[in-house]
């Protein structure tokens, strides 16, 4: 049975997970994370695809961004994961895959969703208890939306911009975002909109997209076995 293509509209947030095959690393030092940022940010220029957010864990990626056209977020990855493992190959002297299989990547509602889904991103780290303070991990996007990194990979969403009036407003808004736990329930919803691929908003968020994708765009329920089967 052939795959379906993943919902892809132009204009609408992606939030994109990229694993290690076996979940093995795909970052062995700093000097692997640089190459991939390197190659991120010509990869965003190559096919105009904007990011918000990211992060880079030891075996897996995630991503923020917003195509300009249908077809673009693919383009993007396609040529930064060609181009990184060729790399990462090279240089670790290794041959064969690296990723474990195609990425995911969910539509994300702007109205609703999109600032959630950052802080997710960007909290991965502490969630790891690799560190406390996620400004302090140096291999997302956090820093510089507190303002504490000028240079970055970055486009602002409308949505980030509405925080505050200026960057310092903005910064400390979304410092008190981060200081805010995400729920149990909610982290579960991101997790199951991600792994299905889905639309993961509003319930007329869910009903534009069926509408112009003309297909089911909510997450269906995990199977739960029945009595024989436990």
């Amino acid at each position: 049975m052939a795959r379906l293509p993943r919902f892809d509209l132009p204009g609408i947030p992606q939030h994109v997970v990229e694993r290690g095959n076996n979940r093995l690393p795909c970052f062995l030092d700093d000097d692997d994370r640089l190459h991939y940022l390197t190659l991120l940010r010509e990869a965003l220029l190559a096919t105009g695809v904007q990011l918000h957010a990211y992060v880079l864990m030891d075996n897996h990626v995630h991503l923020l961004a917003t195509p300009a056209a249908a077809g673009d977020i693919a383009r993007c990855m396609q040529r930064l994961g060609r181009q990184y493992v060729g790399q990462f190959n090279a240089r670790h002297r290794r041959t064969g895959t690296l990723w474990e299989g195609r990425y995911k990547a969910c539509l994300v509602d702007s109205e609703r969703n999109l600032l959630t889904c950052q802080r997710y991103i960007e909290l991965n780290p502490v969630r790891a208890r690799i560190i406390d303070d996620p400004a302090a991990y140096r291999w997302s996007s956090c820093a510089a939306h507190l303002g504490q990194r000028t240079r970055s990979l970055l486009s602002p969403h409308p949505a980030w911009q509405a925080l505050g009036e200026d960057t310092q407003a903005r910064a400390q808004a979304w410092r008190g975002l981060l200081d805010e736990a995400i729920g149990d329930d909610e982290l579960a919803e991101i997790r199951c909109y991600l792994q299905q691929q889905r639309a993961w908003g509003r319930d007329d968020f869910r009903a534009m997209v069926e509408a112009k994708t003309e297909r089911f765009a909510g997450v269906r329920p995990a199977h739960r076995p029945s009595k024989a089967d436990k």
